[in-house]
């Protein structure tokens, strides 16, 4: 794993929205240090843009796939990207 520094973008698809999903992604995002946003979109799914440490978001990825209890992620799509340094924390918008 690398200690780069890198960008995520990636969307959820499941029961992921009305389960703590953002809440618990920013938890954990905060946690990790990274930087970014969680946000529902209308089609259902979760949209996750990250920064920080690539290790760090690889982990990210991993609690991605894990979701709160209540949720079942049946598909991610992600890409990566440069690191950009715009967001100054990790919010839930």
């Amino acid at each position: 794993m690398s200690n780069e520094l890198a960008s995520l973008h990636a969307f959820v698809y499941g029961r992921v929205q009305g389960v703590f999903f953002r809440s618990f992604v920013a938890g954990h995002a905060r946690e990790l240090g990274l930087t970014g946003y969680v946000r529902n979109v209308a089609d259902g799914s979760v949209e996750v843009k990250g920064e920080g440490k690539r290790q760090d978001l690889e982990k990210l990825v991993g609690f991605l796939r894990e979701g709160p209890p209540h949720a079942r992620v049946i598909k991610i799509d992600n890409s990566w990207g440069e690191y950009t340094g715009k967001y100054p924390g990790f919010n839930v918008t």
